[in-house]
Formats: structure tokens, sequence, C-alpha cells
């Protein structure tokens, strides 16, 4: 039996173009995942893992929708093939049943993983030269320094509570108490 797996990053993306691959590649049954492929459990795959057998095939519809890194497609590779499970990527053109195909899984899970580590090289040396350049990340500070101030003294003499500030200064709790400890 081919049990496909399919997979995006958030509830936003679509699933529609890897599932009406995976039917098209023979799949009876398609399992999905609506999480980020650097979640290690991830319920979907977990199914699929439940209902493969000896036999059977996992087809995705790229490598990087089963793992992120080489290690984790090395990982998933060896325990399927010691469970007499192949491994399909339609993508990559990958049957992992033929000598050939582990070897071209291997080298496509190498290029993958090179291909992640680029970009994030890539993002860390943009952010750097942003910060070179004065410019901080992340989200503006919502409280001027007075209001911080005053939050901070509202806190410290105990004449109101914690709600009533979080009222007061349109803040939650979590930002009020990031406010103190700073």
């Amino acid at each position: 039996m081919k049990i496909g797996y399919a997979r995006v990053s958030t509830v936003d993306q679509n699933l529609d173009l890897q599932e009406d691959a995976l039917r098209q590649a023979g799949c009876e049954k398609i399992i999905v995942d609506k999480i980020s492929g650097s979640v290690v459990l991830r319920p979907g795959l977990e199914k699929a893992k439940d209902l493969l057998r000896e036999g059977d095939s996992l087809v995705v519809w790229r490598l990087d929708r089963l793992g992120r890194s080489l290690k984790d497609l090395i990982s998933w590779s060896g325990y399927l093939e010691e469970r007499g499970i192949g491994l399909v990527s339609l993508q990559e053109s990958i049957d992992t049943s033929s000598s050939t195909g582990k070897l071209v899984f291997h080298m496509f899970g190498a290029l993958a993983e090179f291909e992640r580590n680029l970009i994030k090289e890539r993002t860390m040396a943009g952010l750097q030269a942003a910060r070179a350049r004065g410019k901080m990340g992340g989200r503006p500070k919502s409280l001027s320094e007075d209001k911080q101030k005053r939050l901070i003294k509202l806190y410290n003499d105990k004449s109101v509570s914690v709600k009533e500030i979080c009222q007061m200064m349109n803040i939650s709790k979590p930002t009020l108490y990031k406010y103190i400890r700073s």
C-alpha cells in the first residue's frame, strides 16, 4: 500500500498541490500535518508511521516535507528500511527500494540541508548588517519611558491591582512583568 504524507508549515498554507500529486501517484491514504518541519513530533507523521507495514511505501511530494535536516531524513530512511518500507519522493524522483534510489536520496538530503544552512547564514548576515547600521529588530516598546516609570511605581506601591494596571496601560500581564523585570 502507498501511504502519502503531506505537510505545510502554517495553517494558512494550502495542501492541495501535494495532495493532488499524492493521489495521482496512487496513494490509498493521505495523512497531513499543518506544522513546522522543525517540530520533531508531528501527529500526522506519527499516524502514518502506525499505518505503514512491511512492503508499503511512504510517499512524499518532496523530501523537505518529511524532514528538515539530513540527520532527520537519514533517520527516517533507516527506520523505514529496517521495517521493509520504501520511501518515495515525487519531486526528486527517488524510490529507496533500489540502491540507486538510496544514493540519490542521500545526495538530495545533503543538498537540501546545505540550502537551509545558506538561507540561515544569509539571514544572520542581514540581521548583523542591519544592527551595524543602528536598526534594531523586534517589536517596538508599546509604552513611553514616562508610562513605564508610572507602571513600575503603581506596581511597587501596590495601590492598584495588576489587572487594573494592565487595563490602564492597555497591555497584557506578561508585558507588564517584562517591563518590571527590565
